[in-house]
């Protein structure tokens, strides 16, 4: 394959689950960029409306399917909708999760059991769902968003690291079932970006001083700087790469 078609996703179809807002929908437009038809899925059907027309504006084929990622019997409904009425899903970006932050003696059962539903069982859900149609044609694409959480620890989101601790190692769990029948599945963990989810952190003039300090690069990240690694992951540039962790922190994780 001629090296400037190595990274072209034309031609393929990208679930992005958690894809209205934030790094979901930086991915989504990214891998459209680059040629991919594009599935957005979220729960807020008007969200989703909203960030279709970004999409359509920026001449990106896409289109909607609202469900819950934590409800295995909505997402079985889902992916077979997809696959029946607009076609196979070649590549599966596993985005969807929320962070619930306090203290661990004080962390409640409901936050902790909302938290691993969206950072760790949907991503179990919704990967067997789409691989079990992949496997039978021999070929696609998982990426599942991983984080520096999938290494390292912080006070108060305790519950979060081990979510997304198993997401990491459920990724090469992944990859070793399903590597075989022509998959590739990849971890991509973000470092700290500038998001919705992190706009408290970002506000917090102590806690950025404190990140540039334990950052390398010296900033928060831009959500367009994951696009790439998104796009070597889910193109034919990473035909033998499986179980990989692929982390874009600036650094963090590399230095004390």
């Amino acid at each position: 394959m001629p090296a400037k078609d190595l990274f072209s996703l034309h031609g393929r179809r990208a679930l992005v689950t958690g894809s209205s807002r934030g790094i979901g929908f930086a991915l989504a437009k990214g891998l459209g960029d680059y040629g991919a038809e594009i599935v957005l899925n979220g729960r807020d059907q008007m969200a989703l409306e909203q960030s279709l027309s970004r999409l359509e504006k920026s001449g990106i084929k896409s289109c909607i399917s609202c469900f819950d990622v934590t409800d295995q019997s909505a997402v079985l409904a889902a992916v077979e909708s997809i696959e029946q009425t607009h076609g196979p899903i070649d590549i599966l970006i596993n985005n969807a999760g929320i962070q619930r932050r306090a203290p661990l003696e004080d962390f409640s059962r409901p936050d902790w059991d909302a938290l691993m539903a969206t950072n760790l069982n949907a991503v179990f859900f919704v990967g067997q769902a789409v691989a079990r149609h992949m496997i039978s044609r021999q070929r696609g694409k998982i990426v599942n968003i991983c984080s520096v959480q999938s290494e390292l620890a912080r006070p108060g989101i305790a519950p979060y690291t081990a979510a997304k601790g198993a997401v990491k190692n459920l990724t090469k769990g992944m990859a070793t079932d399903w590597a075989k029948h022509g998959l590739q599945i990849n971890g991509l963990a973000p470092g700290y970006f500038e998001t919705e989810m992190n706009a408290a952190l970002v506000k917090d003039q102590a806690f950025t001083e404190w990140l540039c300090k334990r950052t390398p690069a010296a900033r928060w990240g831009k959500v367009e700087e994951l696009i790439g690694a998104a796009v070597f992951l889910s193109s034919d540039a990473s035909s033998f790469v499986n179980g990989h962790i692929l982390t874009v922190d600036g650094g963090i994780t590399a230095s004390l």
